[in-house]
């Protein structure tokens, strides 16, 4: 068998029974589909598939467990919550150019992206940006862009890298497309093996959490990956945030009780100007939130201010940067000095 289908899912009846109905039409007849219900409540019924039960254990461990059933040479790994055209399978087959390929498929909104929630049109953005970036050039395919919503690997380069890191909440699937980097696959973008993405996330709430969790599985990746410059939270925030933005992150981990005060107060400044029909400025104000809330997580998973900035500075250091600006003030508050270590 050339191909398998692994989808991992949670309580989401629907949008399985569609992608299903969408898989079931696909050009490409040599492949085979496994569903992991990952503890659905009522279990997950479907005909024509793979269908394997597990105690709820997260989307990696359902994912693993898909992996290890496939019988395909190549995995095609997509979110419950997508959509597929006929072609689907057959471009990710196609994309797959050597032995040890990983194919990052495009992520498209759903027709139905004007009726989502603000967090969830900026998330749409923010891929849509991404890949404008990877189709021109600007942006190298890499292993921390695997993103398992749609994406495409060998089974055996997958298992020679020890699968997903289960312990992680977030990132899993960013950090295994880093493993695979080492190992020395090639990453390869297509715009023609794409989804469309609807996503049922209604809730802020969660939306804030997610931040967070993130936030701490990056600092623990970036730990376990200090070979890798884009490994971990600091990257992003030396070379991807803007100087106001980095100013407020300064808050979160000096302060984060005040940083999500001000996290809910950029909150409500982005549905404020969303529903002027301000959505540019409103991407603005929720990316703030967002970036606020991530770096909340760095910080509790840091343990103390003093731990965040250690490791800011150590990342700084093996990567030729110095701290963002302003933040020496901060260390010298905290009496930690330019090498990251505690003054006496």
């Amino acid at each position: 068998m050339k191909l398998s289908v692994v989808i991992a899912t949670w309580n989401r009846p629907q949008l399985l029974r569609r992608l299903l109905s969408q898989l079931a039409q696909q050009t490409l007849d040599d492949f085979e589909v496994i569903v992991v219900d990952d503890g659905s409540s009522p279990p997950v019924e479907a005909q024509g598939v793979h269908l394997i039960r597990q105690a709820n254990a997260g989307a990696a461990a359902a994912r693993h467990a898909g992996i290890l059933a496939a019988r395909g040479d190549i995995v095609v790994v997509v979110d419950d919550d997508m959509q597929v055209g006929p072609d689907f399978l057959a471009r990710h087959l196609a994309s797959h150019d050597g032995p040890h390929s990983v194919v990052l498929g495009r992520i498209r909104a759903d027709p139905d992206l004007p009726k989502m929630p603000l967090f969830e049109r900026w998330h749409a953005h923010l891929l849509d940006v991404k890949a404008e970036k990877l189709r021109d050039g600007r942006l190298q395919p890499r292993g921390d862009l695997l993103f398992t919503g749609n994406a495409s690997f060998h089974r055996a380069d997958y298992l020679a890298a020890g699968g997903f890191d289960r312990s992680l909440g977030q990132s899993e699937d960013i950090e295994l497309g880093m493993r695979l980097e080492k190992a020395g696959a090639t990453f390869r973008f297509s715009e023609d093996a794409s989804t469309l993405h609807g996503s049922d996330h209604t809730s802020l709430r969660k939306w804030r959490d997610r931040a967070r969790r993130y936030g701490a599985c990056d600092l623990r990746i970036g730990r376990k990956h200090p070979d890798l410059a884009t490994a971990g939270p600091w990257h992003r925030l030396l070379f991807d945030l803007n100087p106001i933005t980095r100013s407020f992150v300064a808050y979160s981990l000096a302060a984060p009780w005040l940083a999500g005060v001000l996290t809910t107060l950029a909150i409500w400044m982005a549905l404020a100007f969303d529903k002027l029909g301000l959505e540019r400025v409103a991407f603005a104000a929720t990316s703030l939130a967002y970036s606020m809330e991530y770096y909340r997580g760095v910080r509790y998973e840091a343990g103390s201010i003093a731990g965040a900035i250690r490791d800011l500075w150590a990342f700084a250091r093996r990567n030729g940067r110095t701290s963002p600006p302003g933040w020496r003030s901060i260390s010298a508050t905290k009496g930690i000095d330019g090498s990251g270590s505690l003054q006496s």
